[in-house]
């Protein structure tokens, strides 16, 4: 069993509400971390859901197809992740930043090239700026292309691992394909475009504009793009819905997540197991590992140590299982910090320093969104705090930190050292535990890396 600290309540032994949480609750909560991703005010992708869902009702679409739009359009950031890392080497700058600008350019050639004149290498010297703009000039159509494929790509496989539909990875690939057949990766065309990607876009434009600039902003977008990026069909229903203006006090509600989660189609809500919330954990830990390429397979690899190290520890049964799933969740915080901080071969700033360390606080704050998450939140995203009490964001000590984090924090530990980095070459084993070797007591449980130790 678990020792408690003092902080942190053990994960219970029986599933308990695990088996009553809906697959809306705990996608919507994960919709957050993409949110974070795309630089979007928080709730974006439910905000798209809601949209999507009252423009199925102006249509009339109903049963499976309305589920599969429900949830290719609150899914249809999965992939990316992907893409933001090469983003920020490309036109060096906060991928972040650089996603939720472009998304409020107009459409025209014109406000794209001035956009990647104004944004390219912003805070750069002058050299630095006239090679990125230069290679982008020369490359751009196919920078542009590789970078929404592989986005589209990443995320029509994660969708297929959690188990949805044919339908709902297709939409997620076409979400950047446009009506007059001028979008990307496969310039699709019209009726060819699967619908939920048609939806997903206009949904995704509405309410860009609308949160940025109101909602005179967003009709006025949706009108200028019908008929080249936009289906006119999906324009002219979306133009009946917004007629009386109740869709923008919807929009703005405090209560988005409850009201996405209520009207989930098809009646009742699919209830999770604990093999899906396995699986669920799994896919959201590829789309964590995805956003940089110096973290290929970190979640899992921490998982998997953890696992060993909990069987070591006399850990079994259901408070292994929770255990193993928040250490492959532990960095779902990084998604909300830019890739280039996270690629910075040197030392990070005082500002950027102070960004990093809020990962840890956005994965409690995530995973705390979600009834069967929640006894993991805060074990995750405490896993940067250190038993001498210098550690990060809350400065626990050992006093507070529980047990199910020091595992997770000495795993972690391990992988970091034993893998790539912007700043360093990975470590061989011994090194790396010899260094830890000598933080036992500081940052590192005894028992914990013990029982590591012996594991590896």
């Amino acid at each position: 069993m678990f020792q408690n600290h003092g902080l942190i309540a053990p994960p219970p032994g029986a599933t308990g509400t695990r088996q009553t949480t809906s697959l809306s609750e705990i996608l919507a909560a994960f919709s957050y971390a993409l949110d974070l991703t795309e630089g979007q005010p928080e709730g974006h992708s439910l905000r798209c859901c809601w949209i999507a869902m009252r423009l199925a009702d102006q249509l009339g679409i109903e049963g499976p197809a309305r589920r599969d739009i429900y949830y290719a359009v609150m899914l249809k950031d999965l992939g990316c992740s992907s893409n933001a890392a090469r983003i920020a080497d490309l036109y060096l700058t906060d991928d972040r930043s650089f996603k939720h600008d472009y998304k409020l350019v107009g459409a025209d050639l014109p406000s794209v090239l001035g956009f990647v004149f104004r944004k390219t290498g912003e805070g750069h010297g002058l050299v630095a700026r006239a090679k990125a703009i230069g290679n982008i000039l020369r490359n751009g159509e196919e920078i542009a292309r590789s970078l929404i494929q592989t986005r589209c790509t990443r995320g029509a496989d994660i969708a297929r691992r959690l188990r949805f539909s044919e339908n709902v990875a297709s939409a997620i690939h076409s979400l950047d394909e446009h009506w007059d057949g001028g979008g990307k990766p496969a310039g699709l065309a019209g009726e060819a475009i699967p619908l939920g990607a048609r939806i997903a876009l206009l949904a995704q434009i509405a309410d860009t504009f609308f949160t940025a600039a109101g909602d005179a902003a967003a009709l006025a977008e949706i009108a200028s793009r019908s008929g080249n990026w936009l289906d006119p069909t999906l324009c002219r229903a979306f133009m009946a819905v917004a007629e009386n203006g109740a869709l923008w006090n919807e929009l703005a509600a405090s209560d988005i997540a409850g009201r996405v989660s209520a009207i989930e189609p098809d009646g009742d809500a699919i209830l999770v197991d604990e093999d899906y919330l396995d699986d669920i954990a799994a896919a959201f830990g590829e789309v964590i590992d995805a956003k940089s390429p110096y973290t290929s397979g970190h979640s899992q690899r921490v998982g998997d140590y953890v696992d060993q190290v909990a069987e070591r520890l006399g850990v079994a049964g259901q408070p292994r299982r929770v255990l193993r799933r928040a250490a492959i969740l532990h960095d779902v915080g990084k998604l909300g910090v830019s890739s280039a901080i996270l690629e910075k071969p040197g030392k990070l700033e005082a500002d950027e320093w102070h960004v990093m360390q809020n990962h840890a606080m956005h994965t409690t704050q995530i995973l705390s969104r979600v009834t069967a998450l929640r006894d993991m939140a805060l074990i995750a995203g405490s896993h940067h705090e250190r038993l001498d009490g210098t550690g990060y964001p809350l400065r626990l000590d050992d006093r507070l930190i529980s047990r199910e984090t020091r595992i997770i924090t000495v795993c972690d530990f391990y992988d970091a050292l034993t893998a790539d980095r912007p700043y360093r070459a990975a470590m061989p084993p011994d090194e790396a535990l010899a260094i830890m070797a000598r933080e036992v007591g500081k940052a590192v449980d005894a028992e914990c890396f013990e029982a590591l130790r012996a594991s590896l």
